[in-house]
């Protein structure tokens, strides 16, 4: 096999820019076919994006002879049924994040892919921008020294309901898992992991202060990773303003980044101030998905699997559930 042949289950907004032309643009690798249940919102993104096939049944795509793995780009709440799908066709599967609704049904996914011997993969992105490999590589090299301690703080302002006057799917759990933290704040806990390893022990509290969506949209925790750090997170999704900013402190300097603002990594150490400012790709995925490819084609490894997914779930399940118990 030369290039991998993808097909899309659930071709909507992410698609558009973020992932969907990173399977045409990077090397080795074509987008074949889309799927949408909404037939004619399929063939409409196929035509624009010059995708050979469409489809209307997930099932369909997945057992086109012509697809050689499959990206689920559907909310979390399909994500287990549809990887079961993939898997069971014996495909590797790239699945969005989070990965899942709960750890158990990440478990499950894990599961069923090793059960018929397919890789796993999750879009967390992060761990492949030039930014945050930039954080690692100045880590790595002990710009700071030895870390200490972190800190991890989001705000947003609440959401607003769509046009039918209902919530997002974001902000209702049975589709997405949880609130709006799970949806973003798994990328900043997803990013950490791969900066300074697993966190092991959890404490965290969860609310909904604006008593608006079903939802939490308030969280906050402390966590200590396995090599010993400690931090704390909080993120609020009824604040008056957007802002999101990581703190890494050391024994000799501090590096200041945030997850999803264009800012620059700041480095403060002995030697003074230094600033970093790196531009984010577009697609955003296409460093990720290049990753994946090489590794389906034995040319290497990509460092966002489903094992490294579940612990992020794991971490968000901890912090939220004795909101989910009342």
């Amino acid at each position: 096999m030369e290039t991998i042949r993808w097909g899309i289950i659930g071709c909507g907004d992410v698609t558009e820019v973020k992932s969907g032309p990173g399977f045409q643009l990077a090397d080795n690798s074509s987008l074949v076919a889309v799927m949408r249940r909404n037939g004619e919102l399929a063939k409409d993104y196929a035509e624009r994006h010059n995708v050979p096939k469409w489809y209307d049944k997930a099932e369909d795509l997945v057992h086109d002879s012509e697809v050689d793995a499959v990206y689920i780009a559907t909310p979390p709440g399909s994500h287990k049924e549809y990887t079961e799908m993939v898997a069971k066709a014996g495909k590797p599967v790239y699945v969005e994040k989070p990965m899942a609704l709960n750890t158990e049904e990440c478990q499950a996914m894990i599961d069923v892919c090793e059960e018929h011997d397919v890789p796993l993969y999750v879009a967390y992105y992060r761990r492949r921008l030039p930014r945050f490999l930039k954080v690692k590589e100045l880590l790595d090299e002990g710009a700071i020294g030895d870390v200490r301690f972190v800190t991890m703080e989001q705000t947003q302002r609440l959401l607003e309901k769509d046009e039918n006057g209902e919530w997002p799917w974001r902000v209702r759990p049975e589709v997405s898992g949880g609130g709006l933290f799970y949806d973003v704040a798994s990328h900043t806990l997803d990013l950490f992991d791969y900066l300074l390893g697993p966190i092991e022990d959890v404490k965290g509290y969860a609310d909904n202060l604006s008593d608006s969506y079903p939802a939490e949209d308030s969280v906050s925790g402390s966590f200590r990773f396995e090599n010993g750090v400690m931090g704390t997170g909080v993120w609020n999704f009824s604040s008056y303003k957007n802002e999101d900013r990581n703190r890494i402190v050391g024994t000799k300097g501090e590096l200041i980044f945030s997850t999803f603002d264009e800012v620059p990594v700041t480095l403060i150490n002995q030697l003074g101030t230094e600033e970093f400012l790196i531009d984010r790709p577009s697609p955003i995925q296409q460093h990720l998905i290049q990753t994946i490819v090489d590794e389906l084609l034995g040319k290497g490894e990509s460092p966002s699997t489903g094992h490294s997914a579940l612990r992020t779930n794991r971490v968000m399940d901890d912090m939220v559930r004795e909101y989910y118990k009342r």
